[in-house]
């Protein structure tokens, strides 16, 4: 009896009488391949929420020295460091920015949970594929719209840091919509519901 092949894999020849599809050989190897995918996928995932993490501990370093600084030349020293006004927003917008995909890939995004409680679990995996198609549709705004000002910004610069254009101010959209997309996709193939669990 010859052998035969299904989508590319060999497989052993079936005993007479068994239905005719494919071979439960073929599904273990696709099935295999899908883990090996999703978890490549998590990996860069993992890896890219981690940048975020971290860029957004630091913008909240920097806004935090600032602010200490200006109250030492405010009210100590008498003389203002004004631009370190520009400075301590600029980079709350980036902690802001960096903070929300860590926010999607946890489940900690503020939500209506009383829906999501009651569901079946066939409808909870209904609930996780509208709210991540709603966040996409948010965050591709974010991201086409972010992108557009950050371009028109080049020629603007921050009043009282001249030195500084409001590219930089801007590009916190794009760039954090970018980690968003991947974190919103993780949580959907690897569901993380923190803000749930901690929910009163």
């Amino acid at each position: 009896m010859r052998r035969r092949a299904w989508r590319g894999i060999a497989c052993p020849p079936r005993a007479s009488g068994d239905p005719e599809g494919p071979h439960p050989r073929a599904f273990s190897h696709q099935t295999k391949d899908r883990n090996r995918v999703k978890e490549t996928f998590l990996r860069i995932e993992r890896f890219t929420s981690g940048v975020a993490m971290v860029g957004a501990c630091a913008m909240l370093v920097v806004a935090s020295s600032l602010g200490m600084f200006q109250i030492v030349t405010r009210f100590v020293l008498e003389q203002p460091a004004e631009w370190t006004e520009i400075l301590i927003r600029l980079s709350l917008i980036w902690m802001v920015f960096l903070g929300i995909p860590i926010a999607f890939r946890q489940g900690a995004m503020v939500s209506v949970d009383v829906v999501y409680r009651m569901a079946p679990a066939v409808g909870k995996r209904v609930l996780d594929w509208a709210v991540a198609i709603a966040s996409l549709a948010l965050i591709l705004v974010i991201l086409w719209w972010g992108w557009d000002y950050a371009v028109r910004g080049k020629v603007q610069t921050m009043a009282g840091l001249e030195s500084i254009s409001m590219f930089w101010g801007y590009l916190a959209l794009p760039v954090g919509a970018l980690f968003c997309i991947l974190g919103i996709i993780g949580n959907l193939v690897d569901p993380q519901r923190h803000e749930l669990e901690t929910a009163q």
